[in-house]
């Protein structure tokens, strides 16, 4: 994707970035209505399966178990690997409790995007359909890209499906200024101006997808390249917007988010995804909000002060979004991975 048109060249001061570890559901429910003007997800996609992803470095060696290019052996050493369950009985029970909460939250002129693929994508629009609005329904983006193994089977599925929906269809931010151009197929149809100029994308988005071995690479499974969110996030919010991201992950939008002056919030239940996200932002300097560690009783009895009972206290500072330790995170009463 090429750069920005006009002067989007020089990028705002740096969002503030905000990291809940936990199920996502109460979390949500505990932010106030209409408090974010863009909100992107990329949920697990019910795969059937776990989701794993190694980290691994090569180095050359004749006794290397690995052959590359020209037959030269490498060395692979396995640095570590991330995994989440990707499997769910019922995915839309799971699912729709938290998309009618990203309903509520939008701002009046917000956008919602809901990354997914072939598997769920067409339940899951008409589950939206019904919570948005059927008006509320912006485009269908489709992301393709050309890697990996062929089918030999069917046509091999190469694409992801990225569903846009406005919580008022009449009036949402779209910057058309700031949409990126993209080289013209046939440059010589066009002129040179025009072609120097490049065009806007349509609703098919061509990007490769992250890199096995380039720098933008953290190790987690399912991780989305970088050119596709920051697209989404010049277009549709302005620099000082709140953004969400619900199923964070790797950190991706957060990091699209902040380098672009928004300020975002991002949620994950995974502490693998966590722990990935505070080494990816740390330049951002992350708010990371743990749930409060359980605390077992004690065998003898705590007397209590005079006047009435004890006051339960957050170990954790204060958050821009009101949020403190998860409703689920206390006494006897653990929360399940989302």
């Amino acid at each position: 994707m090429r750069r920005p048109r006009g002067g989007e060249s020089e990028r705002p001061p740096p969002g503030r970035v905000e990291i809940h570890e936990g199920d996502n559901l109460p979390l949500l429910a505990a932010l106030p209505d209409a408090s974010f003007d863009l909100i992107y997800v990329d949920p697990p996609f019910n795969t059937g399966r776990d989701q794993e992803r190694r980290r691994l470095r090569t180095e050359r060696g004749d006794d290397g178990d690995r052959v590359g290019f020209q037959g030269r052996r490498y060395r692979t050493t396995v640095l570590g690997s991330a995994r989440y369950a990707d499997h769910f009985d019922d995915y839309l029970e799971f699912l729709v409790p938290r998309l009618r909460e990203a309903h509520r939250l939008l701002a009046p002129t917000g956008s919602f995007f809901l990354h997914l693929d072939y598997r769920e994508v067409h339940y899951v629009k008409v589950a939206l359909d019904g919570i948005f609005g059927r008006d509320a329904f912006i485009n269908e983006i489709i992301w393709a890209y050309d890697y990996g193994a062929r089918s030999r089977r069917r046509w091999s599925a190469k694409h992801d499906n990225i569903l846009w929906y406005a919580r008022d269809p009449r009036r949402y931010h779209f910057d058309h200024d700031a949409i990126d151009r993209i080289p013209y197929m046939a440059p010589g149809l066009v002129g040179p101006v025009k072609a120097a100029r490049g065009k806007t994308p349509t609703d098919t988005w061509w990007h490769t997808i992250v890199s096995p071995t380039g720098k933008e690479k953290t190790g987690y499974p399912t991780q989305k390249p970088l050119g596709i969110l920051e697209r989404i996030v010049r277009v549709h919010s302005r620099p000082g917007a709140r953004l969400l991201d619900f199923f964070a992950g790797s950190g991706s939008f957060g990091e699209a988010a902040a380098a672009l002056g928004r300020d975002v919030v991002l949620i994950d239940a995974n502490p693998e995804a966590i722990a990935v996200m505070e080494r990816r932002l740390a330049r951002f300097a992350p708010q990371v909000l743990r749930p409060a560690p359980i605390v077992e009783p004690t065998a003898a009895p705590v007397e209590e002060p005079a006047g009435g009972a004890h006051e339960a206290v957050s170990i954790l500072p204060p958050s821009p979004t009101g949020l403190g330790p998860s409703p689920l995170h206390t006494p006897g009463n653990r929360a399940k991975d989302a």
